[in-house]
């Protein structure tokens, strides 16, 4: 028996709210269970100086958690004066994941920021933010395409991410905090709307995980994805 009594292929409850931010082009709170992040998307008719004049743009993405996201206050990593490894690596993931479904040469020369900030943290912080990002882009294009129209929609497929592990001998989906600091082996799945894979991360904690456990645990991701994939429908109308 899971800690919270879900069933292995089971998620939490998924709940996506767009235009959480007035201000932002783009927003969305997303919540995997308690765990809750705020995405917004700022877009800029400007580009990093290695792209200028090369006729594309540029989605990039930042990452932070507030202080009490966990169960004790953590320090503001700008009172630090630096981004944790952590923060880092988390960031990078994200704009990857949504680069890698956006035609940069269709967003024209302009860079589109997706700031996450994790506002309660209970396991999957990097994966919720991945698939509220995706909402967030997606509003702020459809306002940019409403003032300009694209000649191509630079967003024409979904992603998304989601956690699988193994806990207690058995493949599960969707971690939440109690899960994966005990998960035998730690995986994240980034997939997009067609079925494609964007990036594995995976870990076995403990004793070594064979390929069969792998595919198990992708089929998985398969599951809670489709379900991501529908409440992202239902956010931006699509």
């Amino acid at each position: 028996m899971r800690p919270s009594g879900r069933a292995p292929d089971q998620m939490r409850e998924i709940e996506m709210i767009p235009g959480f931010s007035a201000h932002a082009e783009g927003s969305c709170l997303v919540k995997f269970g308690r765990t809750h992040v705020l995405v917004t998307a700022s877009v800029e008719e400007r580009l990093p100086p290695f792209l200028r004049g090369k006729g594309q743009g540029w989605v990039t993405a930042e990452y932070g958690m507030l202080p009490r996201a966990t169960h004790t206050r953590g320090s503001r990593e700008a009172a630090k004066g630096k981004q944790s490894g952590r923060t880092q690596e988390i960031q990078r993931l994200i704009g990857r994941s949504l680069r890698a479904v956006t035609d940069l040469v269709a967003l024209g020369e302009r860079q589109i920021t997706l700031d996450c900030d994790v506002i309660q943290a209970d396991g999957g912080t990097r994966t919720a933010a991945i698939s509220g990002a995706w909402v967030a882009l997606r509003l702020a294009l459809d306002g940019i395409h409403k003032a300009t129209p694209f000649a191509a929609d630079p967003l024409a497929l979904q992603v998304a991410a989601i956690s699988c592990g193994v806990h207690q001998d058995q493949a599960v989906l969707d971690l939440d905090y109690d899960e994966d600091s005990t998960a035998g082996t730690d995986a994240n799945f980034v997939l997009t709307g067609t079925g494609g894979i964007v990036e594995v991360q995976g870990t076995a904690e403990g004793a070594p995980f064979d390929e069969e456990m792998l595919l198990r645990l992708l089929r998985l991701a398969r599951i809670g994805c489709g379900e991501i994939f529908a409440a992202q429908r239902v956010a931006t109308g699509r």
